[in-house]
């Protein structure tokens, strides 16, 4: 067998990476069989801070844990990168309703029981603090002066890092000050721009933003917020 032979055999056989969104994982043409990708075939949504997934209604308002949310439909890897384009939510605001009369529904709305403000239930009232009590009777009670204890780690137990961008498979035994590649600053999104506020960088097209290389080195962190 030639050289030549040889080498388009190997670059045959090279694992490449599945483009569909979701998924992320190398494979191979001789390796890829029905149900072994797990992928969102919908674009994302973004309304009043909170991101969601158009195909499976998974939702999130912090962008590394929406990005996180396991795919909902199985198929075969691919090459091709699928055009998807953010849906904007062109809804029509709810006209605002006093506190005392809230909308049907409400109760079941993520962002009326973390207490923000709604376009689709208007205004929620504000939790009443508890009034203040007299103490002065009352023994004081000693706080602990031992710190929790740590959470026990094993070197060779594989963990996910969930530094924004990231999203590898890591060791801590190979971890390091330069293992991870990721972006330190949040999300932004405004006015149909999307990008990194620490590298400033802003594009229009979800798929352009999911593409914008990280912009800092560090520590894979598995317990990252």
């Amino acid at each position: 067998m030639s050289t030549t032979t040889e080498a388009a055999m190997s670059a045959a056989a090279a694992p490449v990476r599945c483009q569909r969104i979701g998924c992320d994982a190398m494979f191979t043409d001789d390796n890829n069989p029905e149900g072994s990708c797990q992928y969102h075939p919908s674009a994302p949504l973004f309304h009043d801070g909170m991101k969601e997934w158009s195909c499976c209604k998974q939702r999130s308002h912090d962008f590394s844990l929406f990005l996180a949310i396991p795919g909902c439909t199985t198929g075969k890897h691919t090459t091709e990168k699928p055009v998807t384009k953010a849906v904007s939510a062109n809804r029509p605001k709810a006209t605002p309703v006093q506190s005392s009369k809230q909308t049907v529904g409400d109760e079941a709305c993520a962002r009326c029981r973390q207490g923000f403000f709604c376009s689709d239930h208007g205004s929620q009232p504000k939790v009443q603090k508890p009034a203040a009590t007299d103490d002065t009777n009352k023994e004081p009670v000693e706080k602990s002066s031992a710190p929790p204890p740590k959470k026990r780690i094993d070197i060779n137990e594989p963990r996910t890092c969930r530094n924004k961008g990231c999203g590898k498979s890591y060791k801590e035994k190979d971890n390091h000050d330069s293992a991870c590649d990721y972006h330190p600053g949040p999300a932004v999104f405004h006015d149909r721009m999307r990008g990194w506020k620490c590298c400033n960088i802003h594009v229009k097209e979800f798929d352009e933003f999911m593409e914008i290389p990280p912009c800092t080195k560090g520590w894979h962190n598995a317990d990252a917020v």
